[in-house]
């Protein structure tokens, strides 16, 4: 079975997989227990209009993702401060608008294949760039979540207690919030726009019917993540499935029997 490594390829796909697998659980434990899974969503159907702007400017896709993402992170916090009671209202309306200029601007691209390759992903077809992007959002975001593992913890469960303990709610949200955006973004290219959110959630769901603490939830969530993500590409390799695809199947599989034994436990 190990043949499949001999091929340049599949050996790029497993590093970008496993520094995505590393990455993306860490920022959906964060979106998650802050009960805004949903924006992984919003921020990846909203990456699609960045990626139809880009290829309609000429500039790189993943440019015009990251930039058009950075912007709906930062509206989706800004709407979600102004409507505390109805948080939820914020992802909705930014991915609404995201769909909708997805929509309208994918009508402008002459080389659709380019656009449709970010809706599914195609990890095993990044080049030398994007692989050294991934690797440097990974050490980003790993190195920017153990600088602040107390000050995020503190946030996530009590955002006014961390308020009243002098943590600098506003600055640490704002870092989150632009990581969060990059890594859905960059993450498009490689997992597809409709299949990162899964993966930013499906792992910590794993993790949470396991673990007993904070760090068990990041650390499991971690390590279902790169599991899901070997198996995956190994199905996807030798059976010739779609390798994003592949892989959040993979996680549904593994979710659903935890979740049954957690609750007949």
């Amino acid at each position: 079975m190990l043949d499949i490594f001999q091929y340049a390829f599949m050996q790029k796909a497993f590093l970008v997989g496993m520094l995505l697998a590393i990455i993306i659980p860490l920022i959906g434990v964060i979106v998650v227990l802050k009960r805004l899974s949903m924006i992984g969503d919003a921020l990846s159907h909203t990456s699609l209009a960045g990626v139809a702007l880009g290829l309609i400017l000429g500039i790189h896709p993943i440019v015009g993702a990251v930039l058009v993402c950075v912007m709906a992170a930062f509206s989706i916090e800004a709407i979600r401060k102004s409507l505390p009671k109805y948080a939820e209202i914020s992802i909705s309306i930014i991915m609404s608008v995201g769909i909708g200029l997805a929509s309208v601007l994918s009508g402008f691209i002459e080389n659709g294949a380019a656009f449709n390759s970010f809706l599914f992903g195609s990890i095993v077809a990044i080049t030398n760039t994007e692989v050294i992007l991934v690797v440097i959002v990974t050490l980003i975001v790993v190195v920017t979540f153990i600088l602040l593992y107390k000050e995020l913890m503190f946030i996530t469960f009590d955002e006014p207690g961390a308020v009243l303990a002098g943590i600098p709610v506003k600055k640490i949200n704002f870092v989150i919030t632009l990581l969060t955006a990059i890594t859905v973004s960059v993450a498009a290219r490689s997992v597809g726009a409709l299949i990162v959110s899964s993966l930013m959630v499906i792992p910590v769901a794993c993790a949470m019917q396991l673990a007993k603490s904070y760090r068990q939830t990041v650390l499991f969530s971690v390590a279902f993540a790169m599991l899901f993500t070997v198996v995956g590409l190994f199905l996807s390799y030798y059976w010739n499935l779609k390798p994003g695809g592949t892989i959040v199947l993979t996680g549904v599989v593994v979710l659903v029997p935890l979740m049954i034994a957690k609750r007949e436990r």
